[in-house]
């Protein structure tokens, strides 16, 4: 045992100094080469630091290819195009659209080294497009929610009557929002509409919509959520197609109206959602009555309110004639008759507080617009300055005053090259081409 114990007390020695003879070797090599010397995990590390700040997100448009669900939980699949293939990865349970191959899909991602020193693509999203992947996935995922229940007519509820607030979910900057807004004061006042500007097309629009849906619902101040968005391609559409964004609008605790698009146009959150509009105008028209007609419903609801008063006043004083004298009778009609305008008096004068609550309503609109603007404007200034950084990186200015050179043109024996240095331009002549070995 004592000789045993020797021979592993010596190994361990003869690692220690193996461990300190490498990184001897390291310094001394760095030292003559005048270069930074890596461990392979170290290398990986400065790799991926390095694609990371010069592609923090990058976006790709391919074909999928081998597209696999491992054990139900990670999912791979290739992107590809005529001449290249990139792999790509990420957990199932952040597929939020259905796949398989041969689907033009665009993709969302960060690019990585694996330590097993492979490149693959780490999706944060994807998306089909094209008519024919979109109709594909469009049903496939149908199928699925379906099947859940999620489009069950049962599980609608109706919107609430005499509404008074309002939650919007769309971009201020839209047409189809101008146009709901237009309908909206057009034919009802007095109304609080909150807005939540989000984008309604690209990658990033699910998440927006889905993280208005639940402020809404988490602060409870509203009767009803619309979600409008005016017309467009499949591709721009496609966000409502969402499966995420579809199970937030069924899971909503307040009624959810939708109004995407065209009349022909049907989406899986218009499936989804309570009632479906066709139009944002629609959603406009569904959720407000008409105030003109509203004003002639209760001009002749009055008037035949009048004449009925009238013929009672009529048989009253008929009755009445051998108890009453007649000016007594005449006093009661004017009574009446007095009531009967101020009672209208009064409504007018409420459709008069309604109007200058619609006043009210659209400045507080403009004061908010305002804000988005000035907050819009900080952040494109931030992603301004993040783009100067990649192009810092980048640009090969850098690269030749650190003693670097760009050699173009055909690579030949014989042939004529430019080389360009930082300060000059340079041609010569190759005599000699001979392949470099790369190490393994």
């Amino acid at each position: 045992m004592r000789k045993a114990s020797r021979r592993e007390d010596r190994a361990m020695l003869d690692n220690s100094q193996s461990a300190i003879d490498l990184v001897e070797a390291q310094e001394k090599i760095a030292e003559a080469l005048k270069v930074p010397v890596y461990t392979v995990s170290d290398f990986l590390a400065v790799c991926n630091q390095t694609l990371e700040y010069s592609f923090s997100t990058t976006v790709i448009v391919g074909e999928v290819a081998s597209f696999k669900v491992n054990q139900g939980r990670w999912v791979f699949f290739d992107l590809k195009d005529e001449e290249s293939t990139v792999s790509c990865f990420l957990p199932a349970w952040e597929l939020r659209t259905s796949l398989e191959d041969g689907m033009k899909v665009v993709v969302k991602g960060v690019p990585k080294v694996t330590k097993w020193g492979k490149f693959s693509l780490t999706v944060k999203q994807v998306r089909p497009m094209g008519e024919g992947s979109l109709k594909k996935a469009l049903e496939m995922l149908r199928r699925k929610l379906a099947a859940e229940g999620l489009f069950d007519p049962a599980r609608k509820r109706e919107l609430p009557r005499d509404l008074s607030r309002i939650g919007v979910i769309s971009s201020t900057q839209a047409a189809g929002y101008a146009d709901f807004c237009k309908i909206l004061n057009a034919r009802w006042g007095g109304l609080t509409v909150l807005t939540a500007h989000t984008q309604v097309q690209g990658l990033d629009a699910p998440d927006q919509i889905i993280r208005a849906l639940r402020y809404f619902n988490e602060r409870s101040d509203v009767e009803v959520i619309a979600i409008i968005r005016g017309g467009g391609s499949a591709d721009d559409l496609a966000v409502f197609n969402d499966e995420k964004l579809v199970r937030e609008i069924a899971a909503s605790k307040i009624p959810v109206i939708t109004g995407i698009g065209h009349e022909v146009d049907e989406s899986l959150a218009d499936l989804a959602a309570d009632v479906r509009a066709s139009t944002p105008s629609n959603v406009a028209e569904m959720l407000t009555p008409d105030k003109k007609a509203e004003i002639k419903r209760i001009e002749r609801m009055v008037s035949g309110l009048s004449l009925r008063i009238s013929n009672e006043i009529e048989a009253c004083r008929e009755q009445a004639k051998l108890k009453l004298p007649d000016a007594k009778i005449m006093q009661v009609i004017a009574d009446m008759r007095e009531s009967i305008f101020e009672w209208r008096q009064r409504m007018n004068n409420r459709m008069s507080d309604e109007s200058r609550g619609m006043r009210t309503a659209t400045t507080s609109s403009r004061s908010r617009l305002v804000d988005f603007m000035r907050r819009e404007m900080e952040r494109r200034q931030k992603d301004l300055l993040a783009q100067k950084k990649i192009l810092a990186v980048v640009n090969p200015d850098d690269t030749l005053k650190k003693g670097y050179a760009i050699v173009s043109g055909d690579l030949s024996e014989g042939n004529v090259v430019k080389i360009t240095t930082f300060r000059k331009t340079l041609e010569a002549q190759i005599k000699k081409v001979k392949e470099r070995r790369q190490n393994a």
